[in-house]
């Protein structure tokens, strides 16, 4: 239709001004006339060029939807086509101004702009070849993979909202990232992806201000401690309930403070003794984790469970303490052995020791109680000492009666001691806090995987029914593998209800990408030879976010899936997006940031101390339960000596 309009406007006026030459001809008709005189009262032709623009727009009209030409040029070619199109089209007027015979002057003027014509109709058509073109060659398919995002902003008294930009249909919007914190959040993603700075800093600062009870595991000490520290104190301002800040760090003794996880408050039976020993023994040694189950393992375990609950027996729990845990089963077997007895709860944890040793199987004893002397040893330091047997504040941070904010600080170059001790801390504080009557509380723990943690995966099962904020920093999913078993690392990835990932590759990528499933999506086939072209769209399922994309994200780019409540309902769950951030307000914040608090001052002397108090109190419980034990008539027979185990291996020859 366009087509036909466009050339009965060029017949029209070519008609119009060539006139006297179509009478000359015997042209020219009653109905041509007809029409021509309605075209005139229009105002069409009282401008030369106004007819020759109509024309030529109705024209470029009718090669929309039409099929392009099979021919793709350059822009430059087609830019010289374009003009000289242009030249001929509109420049044909000067041979109207030319002197010559009518008829001659006619033919050359229809020729000209006829020309023209036809030149700037294949050059529409080179151009419309090239727009079609153009439009299927984006690549990456970003257009394609767009998708539309949660745009509300949906806050409580608990929430933590991320606002965020997004490209969909090559528009750039607007979101806000809504994750329901009490169902776990994993933040994924390589070093310098932006976790600590565009995820857990705005997770960490909205929730102090919301009154959240919070632990940071710091593990690059004193980054998020420092930050942690500062938020808190501006959170303070306006907060309703008042936390106490408390640092837990081995190096800087004059800032920490003391605690002791193995608090006889907190240990109410065997059960918790014996969980205290499987972490402290599984974090020293790393590879046991993939080996619970065996004999000389799980003797190992034993033993130490045995020796954590005598110390909580004796005294009512005064010396139960790290320390002297770890100066308590270094002592000699005789001595050990004889106390452990006089406790009936642990007689039949420690009966196989005593009976190895008193048949004298010292290679089978040494294979059970060895691994773990060897292993405590390793913790025995003056500083761990100091830190450890304390009681400045208990682990129970989200207590309404006593609330709290803990950092704990560790180090690269230590990670090997160090961790043990910080996994025991964050095992103990997991069981305080997942109960009934707490406070709303958040557990940071940027490079997760350096930490041993058992029952996390029940933390995060069941710690939304406490109001427990758990935020778990990784990398990719081969560090939790390697350090918990592909069946336990599997699941510590996909507990967590929402997932931030930057930038990751390998099965982290291919897990995420998994995760959001597929979309539709439109797919254009361009077929082009030298004859003809040919195009062909559908429409078909593929991945939102495939690995590829996943895998070259930019820093501060995060894709992922968010989990909603019950009454906040969300939709639109997976996002792709860019977390804004105010990075000129940031640095003003930090400006402002003061120092970590000094404590004490500590001294080689207090430290030398302390260290050697534990030793001695050690050897004062194992005298004084001795000597308890020979004036009893029902504890004597319990003691242990050599002289018995010779006796016995004389009797079975």
């Amino acid at each position: 239709m366009a087509w036909a309009i466009s050339i009965a406007l060029l017949g029209l006026h070519l008609y119009f001004y060539c006139y006297q030459a179509f009478i000359l001809w015997n042209l020219h008709g009653r109905i041509a006339d007809h029409i021509l005189a309605n075209a005139v009262r229009s105002g069409l032709f009282h401008h030369r060029p106004t007819s020759k623009i109509f024309a030529l727009a109705s024209m470029a009209f009718a090669m929309i939807g039409a099929r392009p030409s099979p021919r793709v040029k350059g822009k430059k070619t087609i830019i010289v086509h374009l003009v000289v199109g242009l030249v001929l089209y509109f420049g044909s007027d000067l041979v109207l101004w030319s002197d010559g015979e009518l008829t001659v002057i006619a033919s050359l003027y229809i020729g000209v702009t006829l020309a023209g014509f036809i030149w700037l109709s294949a050059v529409a058509n080179l151009i419309a070849g090239q727009l079609q073109w153009r439009t299927h060659r984006e690549i990456f398919n970003r257009y394609n993979e767009s998708f539309p995002q949660e745009e509300r902003l949906l806050s409580n008294q608990y929430s933590v909202n991320l606002r965020a930009k997004y490209t969909f249909r090559n528009q750039t919007r607007i979101s806000y990232v809504n994750p329901a914190v009490f169902r776990g959040v994993l933040v994924a993603g390589q070093s310098g992806s932006g976790k600590s700075f565009y995820i857990f800093r705005q997770f960490l600062e909205q929730q102090l201000q919301k009154n959240y009870c919070a632990f940071v595991y710091d593990f690059k000490f004193d980054d998020l401690t420092r930050l942690t520290w500062n938020l808190l104190k501006a959170a303070d301002k306006t907060a309703t309930v008042k936390r106490a800040f408390y640092l837990i760090n081995f190096d800087d003794l004059s800032r920490t403070n003391r605690c002791n996880p193995l608090d006889p408050a907190s240990m109410q039976d065997l059960s918790d003794a014996t969980e205290s020993s499987r972490t402290i023994l599984l974090a020293l040694n790393r590879e046991w984790i993939h080996k619970q189950g065996d004999f000389f393992i799980e003797s190992a375990i034993a033993f130490v469970a045995a020796n954590i609950w005598f110390l909580r027996k004796y005294e009512d729990g005064k010396y139960c303490t790290l320390p002297h845990l770890i100066e308590l089963i270094q002592s000699d077997y005789n001595k050990l052995f004889s106390v452990l007895r006089s406790i009936r709860e642990i007689e039949t944890l420690i009966n196989p020791f005593v009976s190895a040793f008193l048949s004298n199987s010292m290679d089978q004893l040494e294979g059970q109680v060895a691994s773990a002397r060897i292993s405590m040893s390793a913790l025995s330091s003056p500083q761990l000492y100091y830190v450890l047997s304390g009681n400045e504040f208990t682990l129970d941070i989200n207590n309404p009666q006593a609330p709290k904010v803990v950092c704990m600080g560790s180090s690269p170059a230590k990670q090997q001691v160090y961790g043990a001790v910080l996994s025991l801390y964050v095992t103990r504080m997991h069981k305080l806090i997942n109960r009934k009557g707490g406070l709303p509380c958040a557990l940071y723990y940027d490079e997760a995987p350096t930490l041993y943690m058992p029952g996390l995966d029940m933390l995060l099962a069941t710690g939304r029914a406490h109001k427990i904020s758990v935020v778990l920093g990784i990398q990719s999913i081969d560090q939790l593998r390697k350090e918990y078993g592909r069946a336990q690392g599997d699941a510590l990835f996909n507990l967590p209800g929402n997932l931030f990932c930057g930038q990751a590759t390998g099965d982290t990528a291919q897990m995420v990408s998994d995760r959001f499933g597929k979309i539709l999506q439109e797919k254009t086939t361009v077929n082009v030879n030298s004859r003809d072209s040919s195009t062909s769209q559908s429409q078909h399922l593929d991945q939102a976010v495939p690995p590829s994309k996943i895998s070259n994200l930019s820093s501060g780019e995060f894709v992922g899936i968010v989990a909603d409540e019950p009454m906040q309902k969300i939709d639109l769950k997976g996002f792709h997006n860019q977390i804004l951030v105010d990075f000129d307000a940031i640095r003003r914040q930090q400006s402002t940031f003061g120092d970590l608090p000094e404590n004490r001052t500590v001294t080689p002397e207090l430290l030398q101390f302390e260290f050697n108090q534990k030793k001695d109190d050690i050897q004062r419980i194992l005298d004084a339960r001795l000597t308890y034990m020979h004036n009893n008539p029902n504890l004597a027979r319990l003691i242990v000596t050599k002289k018995e185990g010779q006796h016995q291996n004389r009797q079975s020859k």
